[in-house]
């Protein structure tokens, strides 16, 4: 990262104009947010909250961090992956005054030093702003609220503490060990620095929420095992967050990455994508309206059976591995595609994965197995194998329509990130009221995202008439489903 200051560590300032103007043409394509300020702005329910934000840095996160400041609070961002960042963006904010720690391509190292940066509110400029007075010399200030995308950022707060009690760091599941091994590296610099300085950040956090299906399922075992320190607001299993982002993101910024890293033609060709829950759903739906023959692989028999008799044929890897030119993988498990598959696969297979962590897909297999690694260009690696056949990886096994192109259409991210306005706005107002729990956004929250982005649509609501809401035993206003119902 080129360009630092007191409140920033990114690539480079000059950007900020380019980003500018994506922000502004992303500002048409989410009227979600755009309702949240018209709504929220004169009352402003988070003033005052210090928000740190692990999401990827694009220009519709900036929308989302600018509505969060038009509302009254303060943010520190951080990316919540390596390669997702839009420098640009990020640019932007810090000329906008907001505290942006990432760049596209960060080493590890420095991912998870931004994650450090962004918790510590002690010096950040926006506090002098907010409340008149300097930041210097004030005893150490940590987040009023968090949200995260991943559980990356809620998972070092509590191994933060933990480590300074006992010494002790429990290995997350999603880290191979030197990942492992640079954690325990940062929290050991921080504890020299102050022996009690995680839990003194961590003191003023009074909830949170989180983007996505793998921070959830992190957060859930935190709630089981009674270590959740704070309320979290699960944003990711609201309706318009993952039958939208998931489905019909997904379906557009696949294929934007696969025409930006390699131009190869889809129709025609074949595609395996491991996992057919809402994000494979897009997948599949999106290859195969490219004209590829789109074959399933699922180890749940309900979304097994739902691929078959939307006309896809469910097989294992194994049998049909040989046959495919595409291999996708969306299941936020480890190890779906190991070494014993990489030499079986035809030649110049393309490997992607779409699920947040870089382990789906065995990458040190795979470059244990190599004999030599061509890089194409950034993000798209060559790797060579002794039966003379090549596969190609793209985003290195990340994220990769967020490494290879710029992740979700604005107009998706809208409804997504709505909820998340909606969810911080919550924390700020009634987060005393909360237990340390796991809680869904409620359904007619829900309703009221999806009805702000009809009229974008030119979409007409048909309205109930009391006496058919009468009928059906809801409300005319909704909500119009039981809180059981799957759409």
């Amino acid at each position: 990262m080129k360009a630092t200051g007191p409140n920033y560590a990114i690539a480079d300032l000059a950007l900020a104009e380019s980003g500018r103007k994506q922000i502004r043409l992303a500002e048409t394509e989410m009227p979600g947010l755009m309702a949240v300020r018209n709504e929220f702005g004169p009352s402003q329910p988070p003033s005052g909250a210090r928000i740190s934000v692990s999401l990827s840095i694009t220009v519709q996160t900036a929308v989302l961090v600018e509505t969060l400041v038009a509302l009254g609070a303060a943010v520190r961002l951080a990316s919540c992956n390596i390669f997702s960042s839009q420098d640009e963006a990020a640019a932007a904010l810090v000329a906008a005054g907001v505290s942006v720690y990432g760049c596209k391509g960060e080493t590890s190292e420095e991912f998870w030093w931004c994650l450090d940066q962004i918790l510590d509110w002690t010096n950040d400029p926006q506090i002098a702003a907010h409340s008149g007075e300097s930041a210097g010399g004030q005893a150490r200030l940590g987040p009023t609220s968090v949200l995260d995308d991943g559980g990356d950022l809620v998972y070092l707060i509590h191994q933060g503490l933990e480590f300074e009690r006992t010494g002790e760091l429990e290995q997350s599941k999603s880290w191979a060990n030197w990942e492992h091994e640079i954690v325990r590296s940062l929290l050991e610099s921080s504890r020299l620095m102050s022996s009690d300085r995680y839990a003194t950040l961590a003191s003023s956090i009074v909830g949170g929420s989180e983007e996505t299906t793998t921070g959830i399922q992190r957060l859930e075992v935190l709630e089981r095992e009674g270590r959740l320190l704070f309320p979290m607001i699960n944003v990711n299993d609201a309706v318009t967050k993952s039958k939208f982002d998931n489905k019909y993101g997904i379906r557009h910024s696949l294929l934007d990455g696969f025409n930006r890293a390699t131009d190869v033609l889809i129709g025609g060709k074949t595609a395996f994508v491991a996992g057919y829950g809402d994000v494979g759903k897009g997948c599949a739906e999106a290859l195969s309206g490219q004209g590829a023959r789109v074959i399933i692989g699922e180890i749940d028999p309900i979304c097994a059976l739902q691929a078959a008799m939307d006309g896809y044929q469910v097989a294992r890897l194994e049998s049909v591995i040989e046959q495919l030119d595409f291999i996708i993988t969306t299941t936020g498990n480890i190890d779906v595609v190991g070494a014993e598959h990489y030499p079986r696969m035809k030649n110049l297979a393309i490997l992607a994965n779409v699920g947040h962590f870089d382990n789906e897909f065995d990458v040190p297999a795979l470059e244990e197995l190599a004999v030599s690694v061509t890089e194409i260009k950034p993000l798209v690696h060559e790797y060579h194998l002794p039966n003379g056949r090549s596969l190609i990886l793209l985003s290195e096994g990340r994220v990769m329509n967020l490494g290879n192109a710029t992740g979700h259409p604005s107009f998706v991210m809208s409804a997504s990130f709505t909820n998340q306005a909606m969810a911080q706005i919550e924390i700020a107002q009634n987060a005393a009221n909360l237990e340390n729990r796991v809680y869904r956004i409620p359904k007619l929250a829900d309703e009221k995202v999806a009805r702000v982005h009809l009229a974008a649509l030119g979409a007409v609501l048909t309205e109930l008439r009391p006496e058919q809401a009468r009928y059906i035993g809801v409300s005319a206003d909704g909500p119009y489903k039981p809180e059981q119902y799957r759409y």
